[in-house]
């Protein structure tokens, strides 16, 4: 896809287009070969998407982008980062909607990051961190850390005791991603708290390996023993 001379709105609309895309793996490819600093501004403006096959879509999206970008040019791929932060910071004005899912698809993705700004991501739920206090952002951060979980446990594993408390939540999203992460970190000491979910028929849905599956809570829960051998 050339760039140089189609204008900003296009160049939006064709990141749109991509990120719509029924065939978003193939796709993918062609986002990750746009210049990165062209295709951040749209992607931030994707993440507030009411359609979530596109959010998530977005989230996967800066991972991908922003980890080539990190390949060649750190400090840039940083600069990205500290946005995303402030995006949730109260100061910035906004509210930072896909922010965390959007930093743990980036800290997934690439180790440099990941040893930096892991503990970061860990911040939003901890009360003495940088809590964050609309549900939907927790559940966002939540979900950024099973992410990270998935592939670099050992970086967020200190984030378990303060995860145990969204086991006890309304929220059943917030219940049901707790859960999974608690397994991938192989929380053991969550264990009798979990094993009350077994009876959780609440459904949820999850964007888990690149696709939206509904599961009740008391299969994660399940899912999540078994790993962790209960």
């Amino acid at each position: 896809m050339a760039t140089g001379k189609i204008s900003g709105r296009e160049f939006k609309e064709k990141v749109l287009e991509l990120v719509s895309s029924n065939n978003f793996e193939q796709d993918l490819g062609t986002l990750r070969k746009l210049p990165a600093r062209k295709v951040i501004n749209p992607l931030f403006s994707f993440l507030l998407s009411t359609d979530s096959k596109i959010k998530w879509a977005t989230v996967t999206a800066f991972g991908a982008v922003v980890s080539n970008l990190a390949d060649q040019d750190m400090e840039s791929a940083r600069v990205i980062m500290r946005r995303l932060m402030w995006q949730l910071n109260d100061e910035s004005g906004g509210i930072g909607w896909g922010c965390p899912e959007a930093m743990g698809e980036i800290i997934a993705g690439h180790g440099g990051l990941a040893r930096e700004y892991a503990r970061a991501l860990g911040s939003y739920i901890r009360e003495d961190g940088n809590f964050l206090e609309h549900e939907p952002l927790q559940e966002g951060s939540l979900w950024g850390i099973c992410r990270v979980a998935q592939v670099r446990p050992k970086l967020i594993r200190d984030a378990v005791p303060h995860l145990l408390r969204f086991l006890e939540s309304r929220n059943a999203t917030l219940r049901g991603l707790t859960v999974w992460a608690l397994g991938l970190l192989g929380a053991r000491e969550a264990c009798s708290q979990m094993e009350r979910l077994l009876n959780d028929d609440d459904r949820i849905a999850i964007y888990r390996d690149r696709k939206i599956t509904i599961y009740q809570v008391k299969d994660l829960a399940k899912e999540a023993l078994k790993k962790i051998g209960r």
